[in-house]
């Protein structure tokens, strides 16, 4: 009996536990605790973390089971990782929830969102330095953008191998946007420049707003057509919300379908960081060098604004910089968050969030960039 048990520990997954596989299930946690207490994106932190949780829980191979095998139930769901599936369908939940408005009143802040998109750009020399290939250190450097979808979706082109380590990078600083952004901000701002109060936003006709994702995605299809997916996606949802025939659709997309597919991502993304493939030390770099390029977007958005100020006469708070980074909308809730600690009564959200969508799309033209140029 002793000998059948022994075999029985040997065999399963007691047998094949690793420490590293301990150290995963502990990140799990953490990462399932952030979101409940911290309500750092909840929505995407507990199917990742339980999705850590499931894929660290090793068996012998062979048994039809796992992410990596060929064949098996969570193989064929991550699928939709590996392949690009779901980062164009979360894009069009995406497009039928996301309000343009505050972005085409005040067009300048179009700027915002393309300046941090140097992020992007400084994190792929980066990771050339560090040894990574041209075609993965550019969907490293997407990281950068903090979007989690454009990170997937170039990723599962140009750096397969590295898929699961730069999908739980990039949705892990979305996640710490409430962390990282704020000791930035004040470090490159004084007090008096976040205090600045902006002029309230226009408002923008309804003709305005429909005639915009089509003329968007045509001038942004030209100019990066290697972001058909994401953009048509992007743009089809917004001219659902839009266009006031089609309300049950962009209901659905902005709802019960975004949420699918974002369970379905989110888990699979999860499962697929076992400890035996995940934990090497090219991992790692594009961890450090996720942070680094959150960093420098984070940066370069409030020193743009500073720089803008220079050359214009109706003030930009620099604070609304920072939300140039496409995590929408957690970035612009940051910069209000942290205006509204220098001034209780100014209220920046709205001005941010034209950056912040600006972003969403400035991002997303990137990595049609570098996809049309590496892939």
């Amino acid at each position: 009996m002793l000998a059948i048990f022994y075999d029985f520990l040997q065999t399963g997954a007691f047998g094949h536990f690793t420490w590293g596989h301990l150290l995963m299930i502990l990140v799990g946690c953490v990462f399932i605790w952030l979101a409940i207490t911290k309500d750092y994106e909840p929505l995407l932190l507990v199917p990742i973390g339980f999705g850590i949780l499931i894929g660290n829980i090793p068996y012998r191979f062979g048994m039809n089971i796992g992410v990596y095998e060929e064949g098996s139930v969570l193989s064929i769901l991550y699928q939709g990782v590996k392949y690009g599936y779901y980062p164009p369908l979360i894009f069009l939940g995406i497009g039928a929830m996301t309000d343009f408005s505050s972005m085409l009143s005040n067009p300048r802040l179009i700027l915002l969102g393309a300046a941090a998109q140097a992020g992007i750009f400084i994190t792929f020399i980066g990771s050339i330095v560090l040894g990574f290939s041209v075609q993965h250190s550019a969907a490293i450097g997407i990281i950068g953008g903090a979007d989690g979808p454009t990170a997937i979706f170039l990723s599962s082109i140009l750096a397969p191998e590295y898929l699961g380590a730069i999908a739980i990078a990039a949705y892990s600083y979305m996640a710490l946007v409430p962390v990282i952004q704020p000791p930035v901000i004040k470090l490159l701002t004084s007090s008096d420049e976040r205090k600045i109060r902006m002029r309230p936003s226009k408002p923008v006709s309804k003709r305005t707003r429909m005639l915009f994702p089509v003329i968007a995605f045509l001038v942004t299809a030209f100019i990066a057509p290697g972001a058909i997916t994401l953009l048509g996606m992007l743009f089809f949802g917004n001219l659902l919300k839009e266009s006031g025939v089609t309300e049950r659709l962009a209901k659905t997309a902005r709802t019960a379908f975004i949420d699918i597919v974002t369970i379905l991502l989110g888990l699979t993304v999860g499962i697929s960081t076992d400890a035996t493939r995940f934990l090497t030390p090219n991992s790692i770099k594009i961890f450090l060098l996720g942070a680094a390029s959150f960093v420098v977007a984070t940066a370069a958005g409030v020193l743009f604004a500073k720089l803008m100020n220079v050359f214009v006469k109706d003030k930009i708070n620099p604070i609304i910089g920072a939300a140039g980074v496409s995590a929408v909308p957690d970035s612009a809730r940051v910069c209000q968050m942290v205006g509204a600690r220098e001034d209780p009564n100014n209220f920046l959200i709205m001005h941010a969030m034209a950056p912040n969508v600006a972003g969403v799309i400035g991002s997303a033209v990137a990595a049609g960039v570098l996809l049309a140029k590496l892939g």
